[in-house]
């Protein structure tokens, strides 16, 4: 069934103090108050010297024939449905991982020339996974990632629950439809990972660029096999009953490893 967020001035404010949404409160005047923002307002928020702008998707916009890929890739203009919750969050994207997102469109433009306008590639199916869904998720623990592999989420979530509130297990969020999802108090998030092995120090940054860079290289998301789902739901602070054991045991969002589903290894954060 698809997805239909709430209307705007609708939305449960408590869900704006809740992780996702709240690692977003620079954007807080964007998201919470009762009116949609402008495209101007989020044009305003580029730096000085970015080549791209949102613009409004209409007839006259989509008249040009072009592919949305192509669009960006051109003349810089990322279409956007304005008083649309989705769009709006894929703004906010844009403006906090411009790289990442860079890249890939460059990679997907890679594949149209190579597939057409109309078909698609696992590569072009993993790329998009990750940014509808995608985190990037930074680990140093060996351990950590074998709870992982074998869907021990009670092991992942609540043995090794302090991993999650120490730094051991550090995450971004990058897919905007996570964070339309979370506009429902209710839902059960489950993203679609990529997992990076960090030693000593490396802080976010660092980890954002060697994504971006590893991506636009055709390093990764080559296949939606490479994508390891994550239920954000068992993170602490990321859903309020995940603070009882119960949850841990029992949730919906804690499903099996399939037979035989493996998982790449973690990818190393630093050249």
């Amino acid at each position: 069934m698809r997805y239909i967020a709430p209307a705007r001035g609708t939305v449960d404010p408590q869900v704006f103090g809740r992780m996702p949404l709240l690692a977003w409160r620079e954007y807080a005047d964007l998201l919470e108050g009762p009116h949609w923002p402008t495209l101007d307002a989020f044009n305003a928020l580029w730096p000085a010297d970015a080549r791209t702008r949102f613009v409004a998707q209409d007839h006259q916009l989509l008249a040009d024939g072009l592919h949305y890929e192509q669009r960006i890739a051109e003349r810089g203009e990322i279409a956007t449905r304005e008083g649309n919750w989705h769009d709006l969050l894929n703004a906010l994207m844009w403006l906090r991982y411009p790289a990442l997102k860079q890249s890939l469109n460059q990679r997907q433009m890679a594949e149209i020339a190579r597939m057409g306008p109309k078909d698609r590639s696992r590569p072009q199916y993993a790329m998009t996974h990750f940014d509808e869904a995608g985190v990037i998720v930074t680990l140093q623990d060996p351990a950590l990632l074998a709870m992982w592999n074998e869907h021990d989420w009670y092991g992942l979530f609540w043995r090794r629950r302090q991993a999650w509130l120490d730094g051991s297990i550090q995450l971004e969020l990058f897919g905007h439809a996570l964070l339309e999802h979370a506009l429902n108090p209710d839902k059960l998030l489950v993203a679609k990972a990529l997992v990076f092995h960090a030693t000593g120090n490396t802080d976010a940054g660092q980890v954002n660029a060697r994504c971006a860079g590893a991506i636009a290289a055709g390093q990764l998301l080559r296949d939606p096999l490479e994508l390891r789902p994550l239920p954000l739901a068992g993170i602490p602070g990321w859903h309020v009953g995940n603070v009882d054991e119960a949850f841990h045991l029992a949730t919906a969002c804690y499903q099996p490893r399939r037979a035989g589903r493996e998982y790449p290894p973690a990818y190393p954060a630093l050249p």
